[in-house]
This record gives structure tokens, C-alpha cells and sequence, in this order.
């Protein structure tokens, strides 16, 4: 055995009178990581063979309950779907070209800054590969005296932003359906009830299929991404080939818009143009969301301190790409906003629309159809996402019932219990829509600013107070770490106000056109903040080990590791798995 086979992370020994049989032995101190069993000198006894992966979320502090059937590919695939770049798009045209007009130069600028955040976010999930995600990271980066609040903090942010993601693409998903029935049947218009009901039936169908085994759910969600590829391409040829403003039109216009047009802004709220560019990034934010969800699959994920931030980067670039040039073929094809905003056929869906505007009814009833599929596939993926999410903070006793919501289906080897309280949470957020477009349009704003809120909450201390620290994961920025993570956190800062601006102002803005993001999202912080100054400090420290106590021994590292003595010049890399 050569030097470089050596696993300084994991050692075998023989059965031990007093501890017991074990088979291995994690020395935590020897895992590149920081975790909350650092440097306290403790080895984890565990009564099977354990692999690197394994080794380093024991090293974190977690047991292995998960199996690890995801790679690269499918968390690169669940995160691609939670993009769902087509459905997407085709939801948040009421916050880009509803707002400042055809031209992709938004998304060109968003993007931009979107990307940087979650690069920095990658970096920290390569650090800290553990499915708690941000939070975990926060414990760990921040000062002593606050890490329990900022922990506690940015739980409720990211939850906020997990538990909303599934309602508002399913909801979207559920207008489309009904638009096109309007479309074909133009008597028809659907109520609240029946919105929430095919809205309801979707979200049922999606609890079910996130508790399935990991295996099967990742087979799904790789379907998912395929079809969200396949009809995405499909969808942009039909807009690109299928255009036929020239017949609709009686040749008034041309096939396409000139530059001028293409590129060109246009305000339609009561905001001057450039508060009214960042009121549209929203659009792109909420589009672009759902990079996050490797992050909350690392403990499903083979060598996820590696695949994790790829699978983060390769989402918000490929996604980041491929949406301006899908951005690019709306601006030189869309024929009227203001027509849309008016939507004199009642449909409901400016996306739809817009295909009108451009297409024969054939076309639009395919394109839209492509359009709602891809959007079960994307809201599947947000709730196999949360359901993880939940699972981990419940793991941390975050919540009242953790002790239930963290449980673990011995049969499917997944956090059903999870799984169902983020179906009925998702059933009471989209309540909302029964006060107005403008109350449910909420949970798209909160979803952009919680998720924001928490994956540069760890950036902000990894470039401030833990700059000094922070130990970077196999997978790092580098000398750009700080650069990155201050444009983020920039961003970030300027972009948590402009989205819970309305869009008109003066007398035109009353309680229906108010924008009640602050409500839904500062409300709920607000309280559980009380609830930490009230009560939570008491007891909630942040994450916390459920490894037992009786498999931890203090200053107990072997001498011998797979059989040979220690090599104390060996350091642990990721190449030496």
C-alpha cells in the first residue's frame, strides 16, 4: 500500500471490551472541516465500515441517515429543475416586462449579481457539505456572543424561502392550466376555489413523489431535468420558427423587432426608470432561484464537498446563460406590453399572452402545455428540496414537533414527515390568494429576499469577522473569494428594500396594490426573534450533534490508521479518496 492510499480520516481496530465492536473509527480533527466537533480531540466510534463520505458529515456532527444515491449529475438535475428556466420565465413576466419592458438588458445586469452570490455560495457548501446548509455555516463563521441568533436567524430566512417555492410555482403552474382552458373556451373564467383546488392536487401528487426512496426521486428528478431541457429548446425554436407576426398582422410589422425596439426600456410603473430596473430584477431573482438545493442534498450526495459546488455553479451558469438568450428571443418577437398588461381576453397569464401575440392557436396550446409541464417537474423538485431542509433544522430542534418532523422512514430511508408538513404549509401560504393578486404575487418577493438573506448571511462573516478563519472546502474561489462575496453581499443589501417596494405610488397606491412582502416575510422574522429573546436563547444553540455520547471518546487518536502506523506528515485532499 502506498503512502497516498492512507486514509488519515478513518481507522479499523478490533473489538474493544469496553466500547464494543468497532469496525471504525473518525478522528474529527484529521477531516478537512470545520464543524461543531472541532478541535475537542474526539474519535467516533462506529460499528460498520465507513467511507469518506460518511466520515466527513460524522465529522460534522450528523449521523449517515440518508443513503447516497445522488451524484453530481442528479442534485445538478434537482437544482435545474427547482431553476425550471421555462415555467419560470413564463411566471415572472407580471415582474420583468410587466415592469420595465421587452428588453433582456435586465436579466443581463441581474444576472450578473445573481451569479456572484451563488459562486459564493458554492464555496461555502464545499466547506461546510452538511444538509443544513447556510445555517451550519453561520454557527461556525460567526462571533461567539451572536452565533445562536444569527443561526437562529437565518434558519427562519431559508425556510421562509424553501417552504414558499413550491405554492407560488404551483400556483403558477395551476393559472397556466386554467389560461389556456380560458384560451380555448373564452366564456370560461376560473375562480380562487378552483385555482386553489388544481393548485391543491398538484401539491398532493408532489408529496407523494418526494417520499419516495432517494433512488426513485432522483431518477424523477433527472427526468425532470430532461424534460425541462428538451421543452425549453423546443419552446425557443417555436417562438424563433413558429412566428408569425407577419401573417397575424397583415404585414404591418416585420418577422422581427428591430434593435431599437428589441433593446429598448420600458418603464411601466410610477418609479423613475432606474428604481424601476432593479423593482424588475425580481423577475430574475425568482427565475434563477433554487442554485441552493445541492447544498440541502449533501447528505444524499457521493463526494458532495465536491459535487455540491459544482452542481451550485453549473446551475447558475448554464441557467444564467441560456435564460438571456431565451430573454433575447421574447424582446425581438414580443409585438405589444401594454396589450399585455390590459389582457382584454382575461387569461390571466401575460405569458400566454404573449404567445398569442405571435403564434397560431395550435402553436400557443402546444407551447403553453410544454410550458405546464415543465412546471410540475420544477415544483416537484422545490418540495423534494424543502422537505430536506425542514428534515435538517428539525434535526437542530428548531422547531415546535421536531422530534416528529426529523424522523426518518425506515422503509423509504426519507423524511416523509417533512415531506407533508411543507405540503400543508404550502396549502396556508396560498390562502393569500384569496386577498388579491398582490397578496399571493408575496410569496414571490419573499422567496427572492429569504433566500437572499441566507445564502450571504455565511458570506458576509466569511469576509468580515471569520476572514481570518474560514478554511475553504476542495472547491473555493481562491483570491476572488473576497471580491465575490462583496459584490454579493452588496447586492444583496440594496436589492432586500427595492423588493418590497409597490408598484405605483400616491393616490394610486391602496391596500390592493400595496406590495405586502414586508408583512409576509419581516412579519414572521420579526417573531422569531421575539421568540429567541423571549425564550430560545434558552435552549437553542444551533446545530447539534446527534451522534451518541457513548460512541465519542476525547484523546483517543490511534497510532495506526488501515493497519499501518501514522503518517504525520500526511494531509488530507480530496484527491486521496
Amino acid at each position: 500500500m502506498s503512502s497516498e492510499s492512507i486514509n488519515p480520516i478513518v481507522s479499523y481496530s478490533k473489538a474493544d471490551p469496553e466500547l464494543g465492536p468497532i469496525t471504525s473509527q473518525v478522528h474529527v480533527d484529521n477531516v478537512h472541516v470545520t464543524s461543531i466537533l472541532s478541535h475537542k480531540d474526539i474519535t467516533i466510534n462506529v460499528d460498520h465500515m465507513v467511507d469518506n463520505d460518511e466520515a466527513m458529515v460524522l465529522a460534522m456532527g450528523y449521523k449517515q441517515e440518508f443513503d447516497r444515491e445522488f451524484s453530481l449529475w442528479s442534485i445538478f438535475a434537482v437544482s435545474f429543475s427547482v431553476l425550471g428556466l421555462l415555467p419560470s420565465i413564463a411566471a415572472c413576466f407580471d415582474y420583468q416586462q410587466l415592469v420595465i419592458g421587452m428588453s433582456p438588458i435586465p436579466w443581463l445586469l441581474a444576472v450578473f449579481f445573481v451569479t456572484s452570490v451563488a459562486y459564493s455560495l458554492a464555496e461555502i457548501a464545499s466547506a461546510f457539505p452538511v444538509s443544513t446548509g447556510t445555517p451550519y455555516a453561520v454557527s461556525q463563521l460567526a462571533p461567539p456572543k451572536y452565533k445562536a441568533y444569527l443561526t437562529w436567524l437565518t434558519c427562519w430566512a431559508n425556510w421562509l424561502c424553501q417552504i414558499t417555492g413550491m405554492p407560488s410555482v404551483n400556483y403558477s403552474g395551476a393559472c397556466m392550466m386554467l389560461a389556456l382552458r380560458t384560451y380555448c373556451q373564452p366564456d370560461y373564467v376560473p375562480t380562487n376555489g378552483q385555482i386553489y383546488g388544481l393548485t391543491t392536487a398538484i401539491n398532493v401528487t408532489h408529496g407523494f413523489i418526494a417520499s419516495l426512496p432517494t433512488l426513485w426521486a432522483a431518477r424523477i428528478n433527472s427526468l425532470g431535468t430532461i424534460v425541462n431541457i428538451l421543452f425549453l429548446v423546443i419552446v425557443f425554436i417555436m417562438i424563433l420558427a413558429g412566428n408569425d407576426r407577419v401573417a397575424m398582422y397583415d404585414g404591418s410589422i416585420p418577422k422581427f423587432n428591430p434593435n431599437s425596439i428589441a433593446w429598448s426600456l420600458e418603464n411601466q410603473t410610477d418609479f423613475p426608470q432606474g428604481i424601476a430596473m432593479l423593482m424588475s430584477f425580481l423577475g430574475v431573482i425568482w427565475a434563477m432561484s433554487g442554485y441552493d438545493s445541492p447544498f440541502h442534498l449533501a447528505e444524499e450526495t457521493t463526494h458532495a464537498n465536491i459535487a455540491a459546488p459544482k452542481a451550485i455553479v453549473l446551475t447558475s451558469t448554464v441557467g444564467g446563460v441560456i435564460g438571456f438568450i431565451f430573454m433575447i428571443a421574447i424582446s425581438y418577437t414580443l409585438v405589444d406590453i401594454d396589450l399585455i398588461a390590459a389582457d382584454p381576453e382575461g387569461l390571466g397569464q401575460p405569458f400566454v399572452s404573449y404567445l398569442t401575440q405571435i403564434m397560431k392557436k395550435d402553436m400557443v396550446i402546444a407551447a403553453t402545455a410544454f410550458t405546464i409541464v415543465s412546471s410540475y417537474f420544477m415544483g416537484e423538485s422545490c418540495l423534494l428540496a424543502a422537505s430536506r431542509v425542514t428534515w435538517a433544522y428539525s434535526r437542530d430542534g428548531l422547531f415546535p414537533g421536531s422530534k416528529w418532523w426529523k424522523i426518518v422512514s425506515p422503509l423509504t430511508k426519507t423524511p416523509i414527515i417533512a415531506v407533508w408538513v411543507n405540503v400543508v404549509l404550502g396549502q396556508l401560504f396560498l390562502l393569500l390568494m384569496f386577498a388579491g393578486d398582490t397578496a399571493i404575487g408575496a410569496i414571490f418577493s419573499v422567496g427572492g429576499i429569504a433566500g437572499f438573506v441566507s445564502f450571504t448571511m455565511p458570506t458576509l462573516l466569511k469576509i468580515t469577522y471569520a476572514r481570518n478563519t474560514f478554511q475553504p472546502g476542495p472547491w473555493n474561489l481562491g483570491r476572488l473569494s473576497t471580491p465575490i462575496g462583496a459584490v454579493s453581499c452588496a447586492f444583496v443589501l440594496v436589492m432586500i428594500p427595492i423588493l418590497c417596494f409597490p408598484y405605483t405610488t400616491g393616490s394610486d397606491l391602496n391596500a390592493q396594490s400595496m406590495n405586502w412582502t414586508a408583512v409576509v416575510f419581516f412579519g414572521p422574522l420579526l417573531m422569531a426573534s421575539i421568540w429567541f429573546v423571549v425564550d430560545a436563547h434558552k435552549w437553542y444553540v444551533g446545530p447539534k450533534s446527534n451522534i451518541d455520547e457513548s460512541d465519542i471518546t476525547y484523546g483517543d487518536t490511534p497510532d495506526v490508521i488501515d493497519g499501518r502506523e501514522k503518517d504525520e506528515s500526511l494531509e488530507y485532499s480530496d484527491e486521496k479518496k
